[in-house]
């Protein structure tokens, strides 16, 4: 899947309604990454990545119990 694709979750709500939800939560992160912020989401690849406005991406893992300014670590650098 690209980052342009709206991945569409099965369940209980409508077609329409996850249509809607994936390409509010996919206009966020562009939006969140024009304005400068990194964005960190789950890939299709059951992942967490760590986007940066740059266009760089990381695999992250979470370090519990650390405080919330250092608790991602980089596992490796993404291919583009």
């Amino acid at each position: 899947m690209r980052d342009t694709e709206i991945a569409v979750p099965v369940g209980i709500l409508s077609e329409d309604f996850a249509q809607a939800a994936a390409a509010a939560g996919l206009r966020a992160r562009q939006e969140s990454l024009a304005a400068g912020h990194p964005v960190v989401y789950a890939d299709n690849l059951d992942r967490y990545v760590k986007e940066m406005p740059d266009g760089k991406r990381f695999e992250v893992r979470f370090e519990p119990g650390k405080p919330r300014e250092s608790h991602l670590h980089i596992v490796r650098e993404l291919p583009a």
